[in-house]
Order: structure tokens, then C-alpha cells, then sequence
């Protein structure tokens, strides 16, 4: 168990001291270092086949950024040689980058929990039915994009017709047991904010979520979780363009919560990129803040240490509103 520290004079290192976050930071008396680090994030490409209004990292169709064979036998290697407790596999669609089975069947042994980020309509498409299968038989825990039990928000956020098939991914989920008791397949839900706004209480949402999709269309799932959206990429450029840019960073900015630094994500958590490198979480990834400050390629390092500072900006005022981004 780690601590929020007190600010020592040398514990600044790497770190913007001109950010408002970091200025937020030290007026509470807060430092935000790495305490151990058990969660493996791997983020194995920005290809998928929805371009999502809220997206930070401008996943969409046209994008080539994409992890290479050898890059996944890095990320292999540092997996085995650090203690990971949960590897989380993002994107972009996992589901759509080549390789992703060879990369699920190599991680598995080497986490207590293997989870994969999908935004369901791809698991519709192509050669999924393989990819279930493996997900089924590994008891890779799957985390999808669904915002809204409404339709109409759902595919405002995410694209005309995109909510029908998610309903009907995760019809097909519960039937393979994906969200049922019992069955060993965690099925979870994620669900991000349609505009410039804090999301509701994660515990209000998952009651109404549960209700409504049980009610409805007999779905199941295992829990909710509840995010901010983050100021940057697709999301940031709506804002700007929308003239929602400023109003919605006071907002954050005004309901920052101290007692959320202790539990941050990037506490424990280290990502690596689609091309093998280092960052503190997925957002700092996506702004290409890099891990210490400095570019380090995961062929490069054996052990991660404890006690790193954290890189920040001020779009980590997200992760900090409300019950914050843990």
C-alpha cells in the first residue's frame, strides 16, 4: 500500500512545474509518484472501425499505427520479467489488429486477470468468431464501449447504427456466458459522458444500466464503470470547435478532488504504446508525454522502480473530478 506524499525539493524532477495540475498538486501538498506497479496497459494500435466522437487517441478506419509480431514478443518479455497482477489490452479494436490471438495466448500465463478493451461492433465483424473462442476458453475478461441504454445518445457519441449491434454483441456475449454469475467471464461496461459534462454517479448508473438492459432486451453484465471524458484528441478538437474548450476545463478544474490522487490509475499502472514505448497511462500516451520525461522503448528497461514521478498536464484535472478516474 502507498502513500500520498508530502512535496520534497527533489521529488520534481521531469515534471512541468508550470501546469495548473501540478500547481493544484503541490497547493494540496500532494506528489504524484508511482507506487508499485501492477497493472500492465498495452495499447496495440489506433485501427478500428468506428471513429468515436470522444476518442482521445483519433482512433478511426484510416489510421496505420498498428503492433507489429516483434513488438508484441517485447511486450512478452517485459511482461514476464515484471510481476503483473492485471494486463489490460487497449486500442484502437484490439479485436481488428493482426496478431491479437498469438498476443491473448502469450500474456495469459504471466497475469492473474487478462482483460481486452472492445467497442462490441467490432467482435460483430470479420473472423470474431475464432477470437470469442479464445476470449472463452482463456477467460479474458472483456471491457466495452456502451455510453447510453439510449439509443439516440449512443449513437450520437459513436455512429448511426452502432447501439443495434451493440445490443446484439452483447446478447451474444450472455449466451456464451460473458456477464452471467457463476460462469468465470467478466463482462464490464463502460460508459463516457455524450457531451461537455461530469458522468453521473457510477453507482446510480450501473443500478439504471443493470435495470434497464435486464428489463428490456435480458442482458446481463458484471459492473459499470463511469468516466470523464478526457481533453484531448477527437474530444478536445469538438470542444475547441464547439466553444465548449474552456467552460468544460474550468468545470474540472473546479471539482477536483484530493482525496482521489491516492488511488489514481497511473499509480499503479505502466502503458506501452503500439510502438513499444513507455507512458504513464493511455491519456499521457496519446498527448506523447513520455514516461520520465524522457522516450524509453520497453527493449531498453528490465525492472520497473518504485517511487517515479508521474508526468502530468493539465487534462489529468479529469481523472481527479468527482470520485476520479481510478
Amino acid at each position: 500500500m502507498f502513500s500520498v506524499r508530502k512535496k520534497l525539493n527533489n521529488s520534481t524532477k521531469a515534471r512541468d512545474p508550470l501546469n495548473t495540475f501540478q500547481k493544484t498538486l503541490t497547493s494540496n501538498g500532494l506528489l504524484l509518484d508511482r507506487g508499485i506497479t501492477s497493472t500492465l496497459q498495452i495499447n496495440i494500435g489506433h485501427l478500428c472501425n468506428l471513429a468515436c466522437k470522444h476518442c482521445h487517441v483519433e482512433a478511426g478506419p484510416g489510421r496505420q499505427e498498428v503492433m507489429s509480431r516483434q513488438t508484441m514478443d517485447d511486450v512478452i518479455h517485459f511482461a514476464r520479467n515484471n510481476s503483473f497482477s492485471v494486463i489490460d489490452i487497449t486500442g484502437g479494436a484490439p479485436e481488428i489488429v493482426p496478431d491479437i490471438a498469438y498476443l491473448l495466448e502469450n500474456l495469459c500465463p504471466l497475469a492473474s486477470k487478462i482483460m481486452m478493451r472492445s467497442n462490441l461492433v467490432a467482435l460483430l465483424e470479420g473472423n470474431s468468431g475464432k477470437l470469442l473462442d479464445l476470449c472463452q476458453q482463456l477467460k479474458i475478461a472483456l471491457v466495452v464501449s456502451f455510453p447510453s441504454t439510449n439509443r439516440g445518445q449512443a449513437d450520437a457519441q459513436r455512429g448511426e447504427g452502432v447501439w443495434d449491434k451493440s445490443i446484439s454483441m452483447l446478447k451474444k456475449l450472455n449466451g456464451l456466458g460473458y456477464g452471467l454469475k457463476g460462469t468465470g467471464l467478466d463482462l464490464y461496461l463502460v460508459s463516457n459522458p455524450a457531451g461537455a459534462f461530469l458522468p453521473v454517479d457510477q453507482c446510480t448508473a450501473e443500478r439504471k444500466f443493470k435495470g434497464d438492459l435486464a428489463r428490456k432486451w435480458g442482458i446481463e453484465f458484471t459492473a459499470l464503470y463511469t468516466f470523464a471524458n478526457i481533453p484531448l484528441g477527437r474530444f478536445k478538437k469538438w470542444l475547441e470547435k464547439s466553444g465548449n474548450y474552456d467552460a468544460y476545463m474550468q468545470k474540472l478544474r473546479s471539482s477536483f478532488n484530493p482525496e482521489t490522487v491516492e488511488g489514481l490509475m497511473c499509480r499503479s499502472l505502466i502503458n506501452i504504446s503500439w510502438d513499444g514505448y513507455l507512458y504513464d497511462c493511455d491519456f499521457n500516451m496519446a498527448a506523447g508525454l513520455p514516461y520520465s520525461g524522457e522516450p524509453v522503448h520497453i527493449s531498453e528497461i528490465k525492472v520497473l522502480e518504485n517511487g517515479a514521478p508521474v508526468m502530468t498536464d493539465d487534462y489529468c484535472f479529469a481523472c481527479t473530478a468527482g470520485t476520479g478516474f481510478t
